[in-house]
């Protein structure tokens, strides 16, 4: 017989096992990609999709049923095709991009301007600090698939370096919660 030696999170004591897999398993196929997840995303030069798989990610973006609950951490897919990329951000956590099929350059930048760019490969990854200026492109000729994660079940929506960004930035998670 099997013991288990962590007791189960509250909301989940009386669940059953066909219950937990229901509710905590994500598959690709199910999820419908978001091209307006980001105020940013609605620019030319930084048009993505996210496909949420738990916790609702930077986007701000709360209210997806088909999202598994987030504990302590998101975890998103991008997808980015060639010419397209993010703008400079921060958030109040860690931010990590790991690359899963395809190319990506990605850059850490300080407050001057400053920036420093690495491409990254399939298994390839960056762990942005929090608070450090950072963002990518896709200056490749092919589409790239990427997970995103980070480490807050509900982070605050990305802090956009750009000033004019920034100030988009409530109306857009209006949108999203309405």
């Amino acid at each position: 017989m099997a013991t288990a030696r962590h007791q189960r999170a509250p909301e989940l004591a009386a669940a059953s096992l066909e219950e937990i897999m229901g509710r905590y398993v994500g598959r690709f196929r199910d999820k419908k990609p978001d091209w307006n997840a980001f105020e940013d995303a609605k620019i030319e030069g930084w048009k993505r999709a996210q496909h949420r798989f738990i916790g609702a990610g930077g986007s701000g973006k709360h209210n997806d049923p088909s999202v598994i609950p987030a504990g302590n951490f998101t975890l998103s897919i991008m997808y980015v095709e060639p010419g397209q990329g993010n703008a400079a951000h921060t958030h109040e956590v860690e931010e990590v991009f790991f690359v899963l099929q395809g190319l990506l350059d990605v850059f850490v930048e300080d407050e001057t301007g400053r920036r420093v760019t690495t491409r990254l490969g399939p298994w390839e990854c960056i762990s942005a600090p929090a608070g450090v200026i950072h963002g990518y492109d896709n200056t490749s000729l092919e589409p790239v698939y990427f997970q995103v994660m980070l480490g807050r079940g509900r982070p605050e929506a990305m802090g956009y370096a750009d000033d004019s960004l920034f100030q988009r930035r409530a109306a857009h998670l209006a949108e999203g919660d309405a």
